[in-house]
């Protein structure tokens, strides 16, 4: 049976179809016209970390011919300066940080940048192109200011094939854990503030996301984009990973590559990684799905989540999994005030697991077992963690059996895991790499090297108390009805009061009316082959949702539906629903 499931779900944008153009040809061409438009003689090229630079500089050369190349890449300040400048942010932990304060001006040699200024103002005739990370900086008027973006999830598969460095310094060569580590904490927290910034002024933008299908859109369809995308429930673009513990689930009810050892994650929405496919007529162009919270925070978020989260999305699917796998790392999250201190995050990583799928033998690890000797337990996960030693998880962790729509809740402190044949929807905030691994089954990851395990970072979180019956009583399956109509019930499934989520289970045969009470709201289909979403008053395009499809809708959006459609009108569907508790 074919997969239903959306790989490359598309946003239409309409009233901009002939506003993007395709390959390096007719990119040039609507430079080169739009040049003849405007008064005058400057193109800048702003770049994200991640684009291929010295591809995109050899491009926009033969193109355009300029009388005077200023390339920012030899303005910044020496390899040394930069390494102690962020010393502080990317540490020498292996895997953790600090979330920057750094600027892109920071970065620059101060005396190099004026010179390139006065370069520009000097120049009397001729085309000028500035290019590369913070063009921008160059010139208080830029000309034709073109922004060329990039996905998160692209630049870790050309950090991967060491095919980057990061801002200011040449580092292809290290482990991609490394590379990774100083994008999340550092860099791109610099080009996300200079993408700020500059967004309302982008003349076009440009996505080389596939190297052999470049693509520039104007900045006004861009824009446009983003704005009819905050009026009307949307999905972004999932992606799939392997891992030391993944699965065969999601290979085959997603119809995945065949070829792949397994997959162990799927990020299906979460904005600050996943993209977002804007069609402009016959032309897919790809941009970062953070673009839209940036561009349009309040009508996304709506006010109150807005007030409280600013221009981050603080609610995270994904899927886990261990469907003939293994048994994820045990693990725990850190508590609000340890990761504020540590890593400068201002909410941590509260979770909960529901179950999609399970086989007989399903479990998830949760909560200690009563009597725990906390000396012990640290006694023995550091002995694993420096001598190999086998961590007794039975004598130390409840394991609890786990079916299909089961739902457990992971407020942070959390001593937990999934176990081996469940296939888990993830229901978390934002922070996705704050895991702090305590023992991970003796296993190495999928390039042959240890896993880093987090013992020291992971007993100072620990939460001794949260033992077996506090367990049962708080964080398994907390269900209770909150409403009922004609064809649907709603039930509340959780989070924990300690955590900011709030969730919502919708069964239903019939139309289920939904509201998201100035506060977004994110769903999946979690029973069921297909329903639509629709708009009461025909606001939006009908919105079909197949099994397992993760959804977002915007605050702004207000009233909306969703009922059986297609194969499975008159059977019983289920949706799982996740939105921010704003209400004191």
């Amino acid at each position: 049976m074919k997969s239903t499931f959306e790989k490359t779900p598309v946003v239409p944008v309409k009233g901009k179809e002939n506003d993007c153009f395709p390959g390096w040809e007719f990119i040039g061409k609507e430079l080169q016209d739009a040049l003849q438009k405007v008064d005058s003689n400057i193109i800048t090229i702003e770049t994200y970390q991640g684009v291929y630079l010295e591809e995109l500089r050899s491009r926009f050369t033969t193109l355009l011919n300029p009388d005077l190349i200023i390339d920012t890449s030899q303005l910044f300040k020496s390899e040394e300066e930069i390494g102690k400048l962020a010393q502080a942010d990317v540490t020498d932990d292996r895997v953790f940080g600090y979330l920057t304060r750094l600027n892109m001006t920071d970065l620059m040699d101060t005396g190099k940048l004026e010179e390139a200024i006065q370069k520009v103002e000097d120049a009397e005739a001729g085309l000028i192109l500035v290019f590369g990370y913070g063009a921008t900086l160059v010139c208080e008027n830029p000309g034709i200011l073109v922004y060329a973006d990039m996905a998160r999830w692209e630049i870790q598969q050309r950090m991967r094939r060491q095919e980057l460095n990061n801002l200011g310094i040449e580092n292809n060569k290290e482990p991609f854990e490394f590379q990774y580590k100083r994008g999340y904490f550092v860099d791109w927290r610099i080009c996300d503030r200079v993408k700020k910034k500059t967004m309302p002024h982008w003349d076009y933008v440009l996505d080389t996301n596939r190297k052999e299908d470049p693509k520039m859109a104007t900045g006004e369809a861009v824009r446009e984009g983003l704005r009819q995308v905050a009026q009307r429930p949307f999905s972004v673009v999932p992606f799939f990973d392997p891992g030391p513990w993944g699965g065969q689930w999601m290979k085959e009810k997603f119809d995945l590559d065949r070829e792949k050892e397994n997959f162990a994650w799927c990020f299906n929405c979460v904005p600050e990684e996943n993209s977002l496919l804007l069609g402009f007529g016959k032309n897919t162009f790809e941009i970062p799905s953070v673009n839209l919270v940036f561009y349009q925070g309040a009508e996304l978020l709506g006010d109150p989540v807005h007030g409280m989260f600013g221009d981050e999305f603080p609610i995270r699917f994904d899927f886990l999994d261990t469907m003939d796998g293994g048994n994820l790392s045990l693990q725990v999250h850190p508590l609000t005030a340890y990761i504020q201190e540590q890593f400068g995050m201002h909410y941590t990583q509260d979770e909960s697991y529901y179950m999609l799928e399970a086989e007989e033998d399903a479990s998830v690890f949760l909560g200690l077992k009563e009597g725990v000797d906390p000396n012990a337990m640290i006694r023995d996960l550091m002995a694993a963690e420096k001598e190999g030693s086998v961590f007794d998880t039975d004598r130390y962790v409840e394991n609890w059996p786990a079916k299909k729509h089961d739902h457990f809740l992971i407020p942070a402190g959390t001593v937990h895991c999934s176990g081996r044949n469940g296939m888990v929807l993830e229901i978390s905030a934002t922070p996705y790499i704050f895991t702090f691994k305590l023992y991970d089954w003796g296993r190495l990851n999928m390039d042959g090297n240890p896993r880093p395990i987090n013992v020291q970072h992971g007993i100072r979180n620990i939460q001794w108390d949260r033992t077996t019956r506090w367990t049962r009583e708080n964080l398994v399956n907390q269900v209770s009805a909150v409403g009922k109509g004609d064809g649907w019930t709603e039930e509340r499934t959780g989070l924990h009061e300690r955590e900011f989520i709030e969730t919502r289970r919708h069964w239903f045969t019939g139309t289920v009316p939904h509201h998201t009470e100035n506060g977004v709201n994110v769903l999946n289909l979690v029973e069921g082959d297909e329903v639509i979403v629709e708009s009461p008053d025909e606001l939006f395009t009908p919105f079909v949702v197949h099994f397992a499809e993760s959804f977002i809708v915007p605050a702004v959006v207000g009233p909306y539906t969703i009922r059986p459609h297609g194969p499975s009108e008159g059977k019983r569907c289920a949706t799982v629903k996740a939105f921010i508790r704003t209400n004191p």
